[in-house]
């Protein structure tokens, strides 16, 4: 790119082209400036990238993949207050044991936890809370979807 000539031997002498020799350095200075410009415009324009833009998402129709090898351990809670694990209805003393009983025997320890919508938040959050304390922290909860 940018070569030049280095003149060879004495600078008071008029020999002319012969004593000088090309030049075989690169002159870098022009490709440090050009990553310096880059880097600054990078570090300036990530972060506007990182921006999320406010979307509504579609409703669909669509069911969920059959990606299950076992069946899901599910837990209901009924609006009267009722559990109800799998199909078995369960005391809320005996659902940790309960719990730790059929997880011995199962792969996946994810439980989808489905809870009437006329349940108050309080009452979902201690079955929650208690099946996170438990040693249950992979809790999947269940909605409908339109």
């Amino acid at each position: 790119m940018a070569a030049g000539t280095v003149q060879k031997g004495d600078r008071g002498s008029r020999r002319g082209r012969r004593g000088h020799k090309p030049m075989s350095d690169i002159n870098v200075t022009p490709f440090v400036d050009v990553m310096l410009v880059l880097l600054i415009i990078f570090m300036v324009a990530a972060p506007l990238l990182t921006v999320g833009v406010e979307i509504n998402l579609p409703v669909t129709e669509a069911k969920a993949l059959p990606s299950e090898k076992e069946q899901p351990l599910t837990l209901s809670l009924t609006k009267t207050g009722e559990l109800i694990l799998q199909e078995t209805p369960v005391k809320t003393d005996d659902l940790i044991a309960k719990l730790k009983a059929v997880s011995l025997e199962r792969e996946d320890d994810r439980i989808f936890f489905r809870a009437d919508g006329a349940n108050n938040y309080e009452s979902v959050m201690k079955i929650m809370g208690s099946l996170s304390r438990a040693g249950f922290p992979n809790i999947s909860l269940v909605t409908d979807s339109n």
